[in-house]
């Protein structure tokens, strides 16, 4: 799916409302296939990241784990690591 989608559940510090919101967009931008809509295209587009990023807060408030909040650093360097694997740059 959306690559620049991240996960935004169970981390310390919780995710921010622009984080859900970049994730709303992101996620209408796949789902239209448009990077910046038309005029007359535009309300369509803002409405539905508008009801996308509501339905996201909804969804984070709504969910609960026992596991422990995962430290946002640590999942950032797994992150690059795994990137560097991916894309051939890892140090052997």
């Amino acid at each position: 799916m959306c690559r620049s989608i991240r996960t935004l559940f169970n981390f310390a510090p919780p995710a921010s409302e622009d984080e859900v919101r970049a994730a709303a967009l992101q996620f209408v931008r796949k789902l239209s296939g448009y990077n910046k809509p038309s005029q007359a295209n535009e309300a369509a587009f803002v409405r539905g990241v508008d009801q996308v990023h509501a339905a996201a807060m909804r969804l984070l408030a709504d969910l609960e784990t026992t596991a422990p909040p995962r430290d946002r650093t640590a999942e950032a360097a797994k992150a690059r690591t795994r990137a560097a694997i991916r894309y051939g740059r890892a140090s052997t």
